[in-house]
């Protein structure tokens, strides 16, 4: 799986202009399900995220993570981090994990770090999107396993 994580003060994301969910102070994490991953592949990318140490502590380090902050998490699927560049102008996406797989997974990854105690909120699996977010730093850091 693949992820795109962005510290945020803010973020939310609205669907035919209804909101659908929304984060203060915490993590916008973008998803993708790629193929072959497994639930093993979710709940270790969800556990990596949440013991990720890019929020300030007391002397202006990063040095704390989403579970020490308490901090919250929006997660919204993003098929188009599975894009292969490497041939003309138009991006592949062959190596994105089937539709329905894809899904599944988004969802074992939103879950798992629901059960690491971390209030989550997510997007809508295949809708259009519109995403805003404040990016606190900015840091952003992208991630696979």
């Amino acid at each position: 799986m693949k992820a795109l994580i962005q510290r945020v003060s803010e973020a939310a994301v609205h669907v035919d202009g209804n909101l659908i969910g929304q984060t203060g102070p915490g993590l916008m994490i973008l998803v993708c399900a790629m193929e072959g991953d497994s639930d093993t592949n979710a709940d270790a990318l969800a556990a990596k995220v949440a013991k990720l140490r890019i929020f300030k502590d007391d002397a202006g380090k990063m040095n704390r993570s989403l579970l020490d902050t308490g901090g919250s998490a929006l997660v919204v699927s993003q098929f188009t981090l599975a894009a292969d560049t490497s041939r003309g102008n138009r991006p592949g996406f062959s190596t994105a994990a089937p539709p329905a797989e894809g899904e599944r997974l988004y969802n074992r990854f939103a879950g798992a770090l629901r059960r690491l105690g971390i209030s989550t909120e997510q997007g809508q699996f295949g809708a259009d999107m519109k995403v805003s977010l404040v990016n606190d730093g900015p840091v952003t850091i992208w991630m696979e396993v």
